[in-house]
């Protein structure tokens, strides 16, 4: 019975293949002879689609050739198909050439794309799945009954955001400017940034449905091969219907999916990305979004910010302490303030430990609760902000939390130094520059705020121990996640904890980049002068 309902099935799927699979099959035909027959398709293909303008057209001297224009409105420029395109091709075509021999011959293709087109791009097509691609992306597609190869003309064009300000990665000290959606001005902002002719840029499509296009840039002789070889092994790995956004991307190729930590940086500031090439990282851009992924990430690297280098040396490493002490505060703070007041009172000084006796009089839950209640409060309050109306999210988050926090207070349901911890431990998640590190720290408090509740100081020490085993055991593209710091490197604590002076950072990171690992060939040179006395 089993064996005569699988042989029914094969039968019904040979009989009647599924709309998608002549889709595909149609995709993989080479272009008809006849021009009729290539428009069929091409509207059969796209169910009649009304956004596909297709046009014929006569063209040569009296007309003697039939041709063929597709594109899709929206995506394509439709007064350079007028001006350029069209009129080129009904009217300035005066050669005689062009009325003789109705069979195929190369000739006339070639002397269209070479004498015709005034446009700037211009390839052949010969199979359907190339024409479909161009087709739908934006360019145009030229077809001559008679012949079996058409031409793409590029002449993509849409309504795009442009290149703004960043809202993500905000500074006080540097460039403005921020990626787009647009792939294309993507690249030409590093371009801009790095006048370098070892910057290759190798371009990829990945979805089968979507199409998207992919771009993986390094600096040749600077980044490390192995880590460039298995970015593309990663990305060609990939098979799914549609990358809509760069953290497709991020998840299908990171290192360690079940972790709370990142392992791919993202950016939509150009000048951070370029900053990550030449340090010998590899940067991967995709169309349809403004955040671009470099690899390999390190855990210091969250913590760093453009504006470190725009600013003086001094400042900068003053900063860098004050983010990863704050770093500290976030992920402890509630756990230690739980722990001390659950289990280990004897370490509060005497009139600390009656004063917060009397504020938890009336309070009818233990420490643990309140804390998570107030977490929980302040993590609603957060992403409600994040959501409402960008006039008045932030007075809701503002208004919310004081309002809430003072009603609670006064009810008697939290204390007042619950609500104090708590509203430092937000602020200071708010100090990390990136995003996904204080996503991560978010996460984690509740963890070491349930290990504080049931063993004290005792549990928290156990839960940093499994902190930095799991952290020392990541790697990202085969580099240590921990590094400079474990494996611990003497020469690159420069640009870690503290920033020392720009000409002193004369190495890259030799883990990163083993090839060309100098910054400045002769960094004495770059050295500040003190002044001469005048006499």
């Amino acid at each position: 019975m089993g064996f005569f309902y699988k042989k029914k099935k094969e039968q019904l799927k040979s009989t009647t293949p599924p709309q998608s699979q002549t889709k595909e099959s149609n995709d993989k035909q080479t272009l008809k002879t006849k021009l009729q027959d290539n428009i069929k398709i091409v509207k059969d293909t796209l169910g009649n689609s009304s956004d596909i303008i297709i046009r014929e057209i006569q063209i040569g001297k009296g007309g003697v050739l039939k041709a063929g224009i597709m594109y899709t409105d929206g995506l394509s420029d439709t007064n350079s198909i007028q001006d350029f395109i069209l009129e080129s091709l009904m009217l300035d075509i005066k050669d005689a050439e062009l009325k003789v021999e109705l069979t195929p011959n190369p000739k006339i293709i070639e002397m269209i794309k070479d004498f015709a087109m005034t446009t700037g791009e211009i390839k052949e097509v010969t199979k359907f799945d190339q024409l479909f691609l161009s087709l739908l992306s934006g360019d145009v597609i030229f077809l001559i009954d008679g012949y079996s190869e058409g031409l793409i003309i590029g002449n993509s064009r849409w309504v795009e955001r442009g290149v703004t300000e960043s809202t993500t990665q905000t500074v006080i000290r540097g460039p403005r400017e921020a990626f787009s959606e647009n792939i294309r001005i993507n690249t030409a902002l590093i371009r801009r940034k790095i006048k370098d002719p070892q910057l290759w840029m190798e371009t990829k499509i990945i979805g089968k449905r979507t199409r998207t296009n992919v771009a993986v840039m390094y600096i040749k002789g600077i980044a490390n091969d192995k880590v460039v070889k298995e970015v593309h092994f990663r990305l060609d790995r990939i098979d799914i219907d549609g990358i809509l956004e760069s953290g497709y991307i991020e998840e299908l190729i990171q290192d360690a999916p079940r972790s709370m930590f990142p392992t791919v940086y993202n950016s939509e500031r150009p000048d951070v990305v370029a900053a990550a090439i030449l340090e010998g990282r590899v940067a991967i851009l995709i169309d349809g979004t403004p955040f671009v992924l470099t690899v390999p990430a390190l855990f210091v690297q969250f913590f760093q910010s453009s504006e470190d280098y725009y600013q003086r040396s001094q400042i900068t490493s003053l900063v860098r302490i004050l983010r990863f002490f704050s770093f500290g505060i976030a992920l402890l703070a509630p756990a230690l303030f739980i722990a001390a007041t659950t289990f280990h009172h004897e370490m509060l000084p005497t009139s600390l430990l009656i004063s917060l006796a009397a504020q938890r009089e009336g309070v009818p839950f233990p420490a643990f609760i309140e804390a998570l209640i107030m977490e929980i409060t302040f993590e609603i309050l957060r992403e409600a902000s994040l959501r409402m109306p960008r006039a008045i999210g932030s007075a809701m988050s503002i208004v919310g939390a004081f309002v809430v926090g003072t009603a609670a207070v006064e009810a008697g349901l939290i204390s007042a130094a619950m609500v104090i911890v708590v509203s430092l431990t937000a602020i200071a998640n708010f100090v990390s520059p990136t995003y996904d590190m204080s996503m991560s720290v978010r996460m984690l408090r509740f963890i070491f705020m349930g290990l504080a509740a049931s063993f004290g100081l005792f549990g928290v020490t156990v839960g940093l121990i499994a902190l930095v085993l799991h952290l020392c055991s990541l790697r990202s593209f085969g580099i240590p996640y921990m590094y400079p710091l474990a494996p611990f490197n003497i020469s690159a604590q420069k640009d870690t904890i503290i920033r020392l002076s720009i000409w002193k950072m004369f190495t890259r990171p030799d883990l990163i980049s083993q090839q060309n690992i100098d910054k400045q060939q002769n960094p004495t040179a770059a050295k500040p002068v003190p002044p001469k006395p005048t006499e």
